[in-house]
């Protein structure tokens, strides 16, 4: 077998632009053979995809497979919506759902590494697919959940497959289970209970508020009081069952449980294209460099 070295496995990323690890599987595989191995990368459409990683992929969807009390959500991101509508990019998508379940893992990395029919693995599969669809596509995240046996599980996937949550119970049924996922995937809470709230969000809220109030003339330790109020209402609105429910706002979500003398346990909502910085098109400017070039 022929040495790979650092330099040789350099050269071909920078032929490709494809990852390290990939450019010196593909050399490893044609014997050290730059030509082959480039050839390779190219049939497969590895080299394809790594042209197109630098596109922003914000469109998408959220898949879900279920097992039980085991579930697992990915969201799989492409670049426009037309191609998240695709067939075969939604199927991907639900397969890789389906991976991650057996897998019983939400690290993006192992679910790219497990199996996905035809001798291939997730990863494999997807950069099949970049080169098939001509756009850039990322397995961007994944969520698992394995409750107990005797726990209360419901799965909510929006009608545009944009958004989907899963929410743990202790007691209750699934109806009011997915209830309360419904109400996770429309008023997207930041934490679980107004407890879990991160102190250090709960402190600087609190000298946001503390400086605002001093300002409109309030003595300081007149301020101080008046915030203890507002943060109560602040860490109930950033969580789960602090906020008022949403088919009935005239009690929060925890009030809703104790009624049914349950408790919830734990939410996972992920939404399509969250935190991603979606590049900002101006097509009259667009139009302009277009007619500016052609005056060259």
């Amino acid at each position: 077998m022929a040495n790979i070295t650092a330099a040789m496995v350099k050269e071909l990323r920078d032929a490709t632009g494809a990852g390290m690890m990939d450019c010196k599987k593909a050399l490893v595989a044609a014997n050290g053979d730059m030509q082959a191995a480039m050839d390779a990368m190219r049939k497969s459409g590895a080299a394809k995809a790594a042209k197109k990683a630098g596109r922003i992929a914000a469109e998408g969807v959220i898949a879900v497979a279920r097992d039980g009390n085991k579930v697992a959500m990915v969201e799989v991101n492409t670049e426009t919506d037309f191609a998240a509508k695709n067939e075969q990019f939604q199927s991907f998508a639900q397969k890789a759902a389906d991976a991650a379940l057996k897998a019983g893992t939400e690290d993006v990395e192992a679910i790219k590494a497990a199996p996905f029919g035809d001798g291939q693995t997730v990863g494999e599969a997807l950069t099949a697919l970049i080169a098939k669809v001509g756009e850039n596509m990322h397995l961007r995240r994944a969520a698992f959940v394995n409750a107990d046996a005797g726990d209360t599980v419901a799965v909510y996937l929006h009608s545009n497959k944009r958004i989907g949550v899963v929410t743990v119970l202790k007691g209750g049924d699934e109806e009011l289970a997915k209830d309360v996922a419904m109400h996770a995937c429309a008023m997207k809470p930041d934490f679980l209970k107004p407890s879990d709230v991160d102190p250090a969000v709960v402190e600087h809220e609190r000298q946001v508020q503390i400086d605002i109030a001093v300002q409109s003339g309030k003595p300081h330790d007149i301020a101080v009081k008046m915030v203890e109020g507002r943060m109560r209402k602040f860490t109930g609105e950033v969580s789960l069952t602090g906020q008022p429910f949403v088919k009935d706002p005239s009690i929060t979500v925890g009030e809703l449980l104790k009624q049914h003398k349950a408790d919830v346990l734990c939410f996972k909502r992920l939404e399509v294209g969250e935190g991603v910085e979606k590049k900002k098109e101006d097509f009259a400017a667009e139009v302009q460099a277009q007619v500016d070039a052609a005056k060259k």
